[in-house]
């Protein structure tokens, strides 16, 4: 079942966040925005002393923790604020006044890498012995002064500080006009029932058995996406333009150096999976062959992908039963764990349902104090169960890195966001497997693994390759054109699907309704952290208590060193090539299972 209520007004509060746990209310966020007004001036009074003593660096750092606990929460309320309803004009008013707080507190920071870096070593250890309280700062000064070649003099930071506000344009532009103004009409199914359509419901339109249903929603989305296209195609051109700006102002050779730069990732990596995944597209149409047998269709299109092979066996999971399912199998990690995500669900992280107007897709907020804050648009489906898996993974990362670690540590880079969410996945499809005997529900379930499976490691690494390619595009001076972008697309789409499907033509526009491509390369991180955890879940419900200590300790460590060496405190080593090419061993292997089930 599908719930989508009409007005954010009209969803019951036990199925919405609750955002008192940050501020009371409205007003109250408003009375600290006007206190943090201050923050700019109380900053810059350090402007030109960092170097002065070790007395003077450590209140600073103190100073920037105390802001970033502040406007972390400022910024979460007005996150969920604006999220839970994109139409809502009070909301959009208070994201807009946070991050332009955040740009103002930025601005007025732009001096303290400049002078960090310029501190000589010799003093800086000094300054270690004369304060251990700088101990706490050790990592933070190292990863500002490790990138010394890209960091400009005070005037030119302050220069691209504040231009950060304006480079996020785009995105926020793409955001608006997605979840707030397009609007797509009603869609019939075989027997002429209509049926809503829109961002959130896209998906779970095409997991239909209906095939005309899928036809239709899958035409009818494209077609009205296909009137903005030249709009979509310079909001991508916007922020690829925005990139390039910075990367060069920064001395980076491209985009993706710089992206990649800041978590320590060598461009390498995303460079082999790219190789790894092409040299095993082999695996990739098996799969498609096989999907187009099962179905049983003598041609096999775009709007086929999403639905079960074996649709008798689907079944409706409430959101209660879907949250019991995740604490089932997530119990191998340890009463605590399961205690946290009992926390979770008791107490109203979680904004569960769809609104009009409403964010689409799910999430976990970045700020996670008092505890994170998750966005979900739940429909009572097997991937909905997942995705419940998926985004609390991610909130209990950010929770356990935040109970152990100092302010300046308790984030985490990208690089590795992703292995907790994943890992939960991967454990939760364990589970259900480990539970049945019956060939359809097994054979069901692989289906969905692999669907999960090309999603996370072979679609996100097409999409990293598309936008490898813009990138490039781009640092050559070229115009991202609706034209130029939809041939790439459909090109790659050939490639990773191979023979055996029909590339529809409307497939070629995909790209416009894909938010990811705003978040500066980060997709092909679900494909290296899906790796990941694939070898975290293996070794977890092999070895047992030892790996559950190690995951946890992985958990638990924030940034507190670079994500090659975060994920080998887990017992994972992706600086080799082994993690990734067994998670494409496994969907090999689960190909030919299901090909043995359907004999």
């Amino acid at each position: 079942m599908a719930v989508c209520y009409a007005s954010r007004a009209e969803v019951p509060e036990e199925f919405t966040w609750n955002r008192k746990d940050l501020f009371e209310s409205d007003e109250a966020w408003q009375a600290e925005f006007e206190a943090l007004k201050a923050l700019p001036g109380q900053i810059g009074a350090f402007k030109g002393r960092l170097g002065d003593d070790a007395e003077t660096l450590l209140s600073w750092f103190r100073l920037s923790d105390e802001a970033e606990l502040r406007l972390g929460r400022l910024l979460g309320y007005a996150h969920c604020r604006g999220d839970e309803d994109t139409g809502d004009a009070r909301g959009q008013e208070l994201r807009g006044k946070a991050y332009g707080l955040a740009v103002a507190v930025s601005s007025a920071a732009s001096f303290a890498q400049p002078e960090i870096m310029a501190l000589e070593e010799d003093r800086l250890n000094l300054f270690y012995i004369a304060q251990p309280g700088l101990e706490t700062y050790r990592r933070s000064l190292y990863q500002i002064r490790r990138r010394a070649a890209h960091i400009l003099s005070p005037a030119e930071e302050k220069l691209l500080a504040a231009a950060g506000e304006m480079a996020r344009t785009p995105e926020n532009v793409r955001s608006a006009f997605s979840n707030a103004d397009l609007r797509f009409p009603e869609v019939e199914d075989a027997q002429g029932t209509k049926h809503p359509l829109s961002n959130a419901s896209f998906v779970p339109l095409l997991e239909s058995p209906d095939r005309v249903l899928r036809e239709n929603a899958f035409k009818t989305y494209y077609a009205r996406l296909g009137e903005f296209r030249n709009t979509a195609a310079s909001l991508l051109d916007g922020q690829f333009k925005s990139l390039r700006f910075f990367a060069g102002a920064r001395g980076y050779e491209s985009t993706l150096a710089a992206a990649l730069d800041g978590t320590e990732v060598p461009p390498a990596v995303y460079h082999n999976l790219i190789e790894a995944v092409h040299r095993n597209l082999d695996k990739m149409y098996a799969y498609v062959a096989l999907r187009k047998k099962r179905l049983g269709v003598e041609e096999l299109h775009m709007y086929d992908v999403y639905t079960p092979i074996v649709s008798d066996a689907a079944a409706v999971i409430s959101f209660a039963e879907a949250k019991e399912t995740v604490l089932e199998a997530l119990g191998v990690l340890g009463e605590d764990y399961t205690a946290m995500l009992r926390e979770g669900f008791e107490n109203r992280w979680i904004d569960v349902y769809e609104n009009r107007g409403k964010c689409s897709g799910a999430y976990s907020s970045g700020f996670a104090r008092p505890h994170p804050y998750v966005l979900l648009n739940h429909k009572d489906t097997l991937d909905s169960l997942f995705t419940l898996a998926h985004e609390m993974g991610h909130a209990l990362h950010s929770y356990h890195s935040c109970l152990h670690q100092p302010v300046c540590t308790s984030d985490y880079v990208i690089f590795v966001a992703e292995v907790a969410s994943t890992c939960n996945e991967v454990l939760l499809m364990r589970h259900l497997l480990g539970k049945t005997t019956d060939k359809r529900e097994r054979a069901y379930l692989i289906n969905h693994f692999l669907d999960q499976f090309k999603g996370t490691v072979f679609r996100q690494t097409m999409f990293a390759e598309f936008e490898l390619a813009m990138g490039r595009l781009a640092e050559a001076g070229e115009t991202l054109t609706a034209d130029a972008l939809c041939e790439k697309y459909a090109a790659l789409n050939r490639l990773y699907f191979g023979p055996d499907m029909i590339s529809d033509p409307e497939i070629a526009l995909e790209w416009a309704r894909i938010p990811h491509f705003f978040y500066n390369y980060y997709v092909f991180q679900y494909a290296t952290g899906f790796s990941a955890a694939v070898a975290i879940a293996d070794r977890i419900l092999r070895e047992g208590e030892g790996a559950v200590r190690d995951y946890k300790h992985f958990l638990s460590a924030g940034s507190s060193d670079d994500p090659i060496s975060l994920l080998k405190l887990a017992g994972v080593d992706m600086s080799a090539p082994e993690p990734v090419n067994a998670a494409l061993a496994l969907f090999g292997e689960l190909v030919e299972e299901l090909a043995a089930l359907d004999g």
